[in-house]
């Protein structure tokens, strides 16, 4: 009886520091964003005087830092511009990248080997390697910078990589070729097998390819800089750089900003973060 209550209490404490541990990491990764909440709430003297201080110890407490901000940055139009990029992008790079992955898995010929060993290989590239050619060559010398066709085309090539091997993995370790057997016998086409019986089954990885590609899409400041000039055409997260002056910056609408732009992310997260976990879970397990 002793030996098993030590070894129940050894248990129960390692599971308390266990715990702590996992709350002082939580608290610590949730500050920053928890003090971009409470400054964007605060007056700029009050952010300036004292940046760390909660909402009850401060004088002026309001949201005109949102309103400004919602005015200032254009926030429909930027709006709508980031929605348009972002739902085009991830629908494109979600057909297209079930469609590779599926012939990929269904077809084990040495085109599709080296098909999907390039594609994993060029994960490990980094963009800014290669920004530059990138925007001298679209730029330069095809002149097609500055539309929003042009960025949507380059988010989906640079997503399709990381895509394409998730819905690979899925595919593999999940939708038994059998139904897809059963379809042929009674008739369907191979582009009817995709699209009735595989396509549903692939829910579960679809809502996690949505949500993270949307995620990089939607927050994306470097690739859009690059493209996109036109203030018509400015995407949120590059409307929020025009509360930065040359000589100084108004932090508190610079929040308030911040806070616009991530809260329609953060919700669809919220919506679909059981399907994401379930498609991380089997989309990484064969």
């Amino acid at each position: 009886m002793k030996q098993t209550t030590i070894g129940g209490n050894k248990r129960k404490a390692a599971n308390f520091l266990a715990k702590l541990g996992l709350i002082i990491i939580f608290i610590a990764y949730m500050f920053p964003f928890l003090m971009v909440v409470i400054n964007s709430l605060k007056q700029k003297r009050d952010i300036i005087k004292s940046p760390f201080s909660w909402l009850f110890t401060v004088k002026g407490l309001s949201f005109d830092n949102f309103v400004k901000a919602f005015t200032q940055m254009d926030f429909l139009n930027a709006f709508k511009n980031s929605l348009i990029v972002t739902a085009s992008s991830t629908i494109l790079v979600t057909l297209l990248a079930a469609l590779l992955a599926y012939y990929i898995v269904r077809n084990n010929n040495m085109i599709s080997k080296i098909t999907f060993a390039l594609m994993v290989a060029s994960m490990i590239i980094p963009f800014q390697a290669i920004m530059i050619p990138l925007v001298s060559i679209y730029g330069g010398m095809l002149n097609v910078l500055n539309h929003r066709i042009t960025l949507i085309f380059m988010h989906t090539g640079f997503s399709m990589a990381m895509s394409v091997f998730m819905f690979h993995g899925f595919i593999k370790g999940n939708i038994p070729l059998a139904l897809e057997e059963a379809a042929y016998i009674d008739g369907c086409t191979r582009s009817q097998t995709f699209f009735k019986i595989v396509l549903p089954l692939l829910k579960p990885i679809i809502s996690t390819m949505v949500i993270l590609n949307s995620m990089a899409f939607w927050n994306d400041f470097l690739l859009p800089s690059l493209v996109l000039t036109d203030k018509k055409l400015l995407t949120l997260p590059l409307s929020t750089y025009s509360f930065y002056g040359t000589y100084s910056a108004d932090y508190g609408t610079i929040m308030a900003g911040l806070l616009l732009c991530v809260a329609p992310i953060l919700i669809l997260y919220i919506v679909l973060q059981k399907q994401i976990i379930g498609g991380v879970v089997a989309g990484a397990v064969k």
